[in-house]
């Protein structure tokens, strides 16, 4: 009974700032597009905004849930806590520091792709159980562009263990204590930036959700707390994302400066993902949204190629001089 109390409380130091952080993503994402458009964004609920994200949580808390009479009721009111629930249990193995893991697992790189398969059933029952065409085309887009791109995430994902001999992000980010890996792979660094893009269907690869075409895609139907399960879903995946790019290019939770050891780990992975955050926003207010068979064209054309003549190359590299680390 005391363990499995240990392990609630583990849990809950997780999900509740994991919440928290989800909740003012969307507060940074206002605030950084507002500033990119020369305007203010959300400053009038609390001190220069700060109270927004909790203003529109209790919003959608209160607001009453309107469910088709036309859809598959049980699929459409699950769906949603689906996607949510799958997008939580990826943050079970991300190792925030040396000792603070919820569980490491020598396969956590499988478990990190299991999870991010599985998040498309989410999307494709949501789109399905609505019974409107455009909810069931941005469903089926949505799980096309990320099987599409998990293909090369894959590849790339390979070519790292290849190069480290190790499934266990710990091993990943110790092997990266002299050398991050953005500096070896720096073209492996770019490719899984762009998939994780389209994998979390982020602009410029938002077809699932575009507004011209879809009016918003596989979610068009759905209001109060099951819309905001779906977006919190989504945030939680594109901070996921960003960590496992910190993981795998950029050294996890290690210091860029030996000198700063006084500075919590945990500290400079936070500020690794804050910066793909930032990223993602800026591209978000960069770069327009690319057509549909320009997003497929460039996952099984440009990345995919791509990845596997990488993966070979840096085989045939570590096998001429001897350098398997297995």
């Amino acid at each position: 009974m005391y363990i499995f109390f240990i392990i609630f409380i583990k849990i809950l130091f997780i999900i509740v700032p994991l919440l928290i952080s989800v909740a003012y993503f969307t507060l940074a994402e206002r605030k950084i597009l507002g500033a990119i458009h020369r305007r203010r964004g959300p400053n009038v609920v609390g001190v220069m905004g700060l109270l927004q994200p909790l203003s529109d949580g209790f919003k959608l808390f209160v607001k009453e849930a309107i469910v088709p009479s036309s859809s598959n009721k049980l699929i459409f009111i699950l769906s949603p806590a689906v996607t949510f629930i799958i997008s939580l249990l990826g943050w079970a193995i991300v190792p925030f520091n040396k000792y603070s893991t919820l569980a490491e697992i020598n396969l956590g790189i499988l478990y990190f792709l299991a999870i991010s398969s599985l998040g498309i059933y989410g999307i494709i029952m949501s789109g399905w159980s609505s019974n409107s065409k455009y909810a069931f085309l941005g469903s089926l887009r949505s799980t096309a562009q990320m099987i599409s791109y998990e293909v090369a995430i894959g590849f790339i994902i390979t070519t790292i263990i290849i190069s480290v001999g190790s499934f266990n992000l710990q091993e990943i980010i110790d092997s990266q204590k002299f050398c991050w890996f953005i500096i070896t792979f720096f073209p492996l660094f770019l490719m899984f930036s762009i998939s994780g893009l389209a994998e979390t269907n982020r602009h410029p690869f938002d077809l699932p959700e575009a507004e011209s075409e879809l009016v918003s895609g596989y979610n068009v139907e759905y209001s109060a707390m099951s819309f905001a399960l779906f977006s919190l879903g989504e945030y939680s995946n594109m901070l996921l994302m960003s960590s496992f790019v910190t993981i795998l290019f950029l050294g996890g939770w290690q210091s860029p400066l030996s000198l700063l050891i006084f500075i919590p780990n945990s500290f400079w992975f936070g500020i690794k993902i804050s910066f793909f955050v930032i990223l993602f926003v800026w591209i978000r207010a960069a770069l327009p949204r690319y057509r549909y068979d320009q997003l497929m064209s460039l996952g099984w054309k440009g990345l995919l190629p791509l990845s596997i003549a990488i993966l070979i190359l840096n085989f045939c590299i570590l096998i001429t001089f001897n350098m398997l680390p297995y």
